[in-house]
């Protein structure tokens, strides 16, 4: 009898809280005459309701392959189906130089809001800082500025949780092998995102009593890749498992592999790209898995831009601002679940 009132007092504090922050809840969302059914700035309705015309800048790298090629699309893309947006979109560029003055034009447009994918995150903090001064919100992408104050939001792929699922898969694989000897295929060292990959890597390998044996590094292309790997094999006549960063650069490390005649490792790859998920599919070879990064996020940029000039915030949080920074996740990919991360891949 006791344990049944008891239960019962339990039932009532929780129904109170309940209604405690209910009424929060409802009192937080309103304002004058509103009422808790009438769409607020994060609600799905207010979200998704055309608001007045957003004229946004975008700004990115060449598209030199296919990941890059992937963002540029996804933007142009998002913004087409988004009848509030005006975009304008500066022609991709490797010069910070001139990515700088492409930034400045947008200022001196007048733009609402820039979407700054940068050739160099340093270089290019002084001008988006530039802007966020003018009372243009920046939408940083990709490659982080080097200050605070340079952008509005950030929108990144999680390149440090990328190493720590490549090297997670790999110690799931071999990782009872005490004397696994473990290669890495990296991309552009001097970038602060291919030095992220690899302390992730590390430290995931670590977990397992693992350590990266043999290493070079690469140029996100398919001739460096191949070149890197072909050196790499060289110097390694036994390896069981295999990261590259990229798979743009996959395509020549697998010809590089190929040429070698080496199959006795797995290979995983990195970005997530389409021709890189049909080569797990198969399972025919040595690549068995891929790390998403996801070539979503100057389209994400498009969105966040649109959402803060017009006040608004993004509709599954009950915060009721775009927050001010954003990591993507690095998911694996292999041969149980290709399936569901093919129809949105990139093609190298």
């Amino acid at each position: 009898m006791q344990a049944a009132r008891m239960s019962g007092r339990r039932q009532l504090v929780t129904t109170a809280a309940f209604i405690a922050v209910g009424g929060l809840v409802l009192t937080g969302c309103s304002s004058g005459e509103e009422t808790s059914s009438d769409p607020t700035n994060n609600s799905v309705e207010g979200n998704q309701a055309e608001g007045d015309t957003v004229v946004i800048g975008f700004s990115g790298p060449a598209a030199d392959h296919g990941w890059l090629g992937a963002i540029n699309s996804a933007a142009l893309a998002e913004a087409e189906k988004l009848p509030d947006v005006e975009l304008r979109v500066a022609e991709g560029t490797n010069d910070a130089n001139l990515q700088i003055s492409q930034v400045e034009q947008f200022i001196n447009e007048g733009v609402d809001a820039i979407v700054l994918l940068p050739t160099d995150g340093a270089a290019l903090t002084a001008v988006a800082t530039q802007a966020m001064e003018a009372g243009i919100p920046v939408i940083n992408v990709d490659r982080e500025f080097s200050s605070p104050f340079a952008a509005r939001a950030t929108v990144l792929g999680d390149n440090y949780g990328m190493g720590v699922s490549a090297g997670t898969y790999i110690c799931e694989q071999v990782g009872d092998q005490p004397d696994a000897v473990v290669a890495e295929i990296a991309g552009i060292d001097s970038l602060p995102l291919t030095q992220d990959r690899s302390a992730g890597f590390k430290d995931a390998l670590e977990g397992c009593g693992l350590e990266v044996n043999n290493r070079v590094a690469a140029d996100f292309t398919v001739q460096g890749g191949e070149a890197a790997t072909s050196q790499l094999l060289a110097a390694a006549p036994k390896i069981d498992a295999v990261w590259n960063h990229d798979d743009d650069q996959g395509i020549g490390v697998l010809a590089a592999i190929d040429s070698a005649g080496r199959d006795e490792f797995i290979m995983v790859g990195g970005a997530g790209s389409a021709n890189a998920m049909r080569e797990i599919q198969s399972g025919e070879g040595v690549l068995k898995a891929t790390i998403i990064y996801p070539s979503t996020q100057a389209a994400d940029g498009i969105r966040l831009a649109r959402l803060v000039v017009q006040d608004k915030a993004m509709s599954d949080l009950v915060e009721i601002e775009v927050p001010n920074r954003i990591v993507l996740n690095a998911p694996v990919v292999t041969s149980e679940n290709v399936e569901k991360y093919l129809p949105t891949a990139f093609e190298s």
